[in-house]
Formats: structure tokens, sequence, C-alpha cells
């Protein structure tokens, strides 16, 4: 399998409000750059699209260390939630609907593609991928309350 890096990073302007994702892929010496903002939604599904939509990218069956700033992504598969919740039929153990439960599905289908590693990493710190994600996530948040296309960018 092909070794790949996912760095990713969501932000939001008001929670709700206006959001954008980025992320950072690399494999070898390519690197690629996307992001993507929506007009209403969450921090949380912000971080959740980045590691999507960075994932959906890959061709091919891949193993895949993501980078994520978010506790609340990386710790769903870490400490085994999202499997407790797919279980549970999309319930968390007070059994309350899971938030955001349309995306935890389309991630969990790509962790079953590829062999994914989640890593935790300090927001806003001196992680430099990780500080690259923010600014894409934060160029892509739409100004004008319309949500913005993807954009990409290959090195």
């Amino acid at each position: 399998m092909k070794k790949v890096t996912l760095y990713t990073d969501g932000a939001c302007s008001g929670n709700p409000g206006a959001g954008g994702w980025g992320c950072v892929l690399l494999y070898g010496e390519h690197r690629r750059e996307l992001s993507g903002g929506e007009r209403e939604t969450t921090n949380n599904r912000m971080e959740l699209s980045a590691v999507i939509f960075g994932l959906e990218q890959l061709k091919f069956p891949c193993e895949v260390d993501v980078y994520s700033d978010s506790a609340y992504t990386v710790n769903a598969f870490t400490e085994g939630w999202v499997y407790a919740w797919e279980k549970s039929g999309w319930r968390k153990a007070d059994n309350k609907p899971v938030l955001n439960d349309d995306l935890w599905k389309r991630l969990l289908a790509l962790t079953r593609v590829h062999r994914v590693r989640f890593c935790k990493v300090k927001g806003h710190a001196d992680d430099e991928l990780n500080n690259r994600c923010d600014a894409l996530a934060r160029a892509a948040i739409p100004a004008d309350g319309e949500g913005e296309p993807a954009s990409d960018r290959t090195d």
C-alpha cells in the first residue's frame, strides 16, 4: 500500500456560521492542497469534512496517517466512539442521536477502504502543516454567505 500523510483543519466564523476546511495531502515528493467552505455549518462539520475530502482524493487503498487538531475527530477513532455509535444505530450512550452522523458514516466508510491512523496535533502551535491547513480553512470561509467550491492546488 502507498503511504500517504494527510493534514486537516476546519474553521468557522461563528459556530454555527460560515465555515471552511483545508487539507494537505503528501505522498513522496508530491503535495496537494484542498479547501472548501459552506455558508451555514459548524466547526466540527468542517473538521470532519477536511478529513473526508482528503481521503476521497485517493484513487487506491492507501495507508494514511491523518493529523488533526480536532479532539472530536481523532478521539472518535482512537477511543472507539465511532464504532460504538455505529453499533448502537448512531445513538450515543445517553441514547441521544449522534450529531453529524451523515459525515461520520462517510468517514467510517473511507476508513474501511484505507488503513487510517489518526494522530492529534496541537492546534495553532508550531506545526507548519497544521498551520497551513488552518490558513486554507480560514481562506475558504465564504465572506458573502455563499458556499465556495473546493479549490485544489498540486505541487
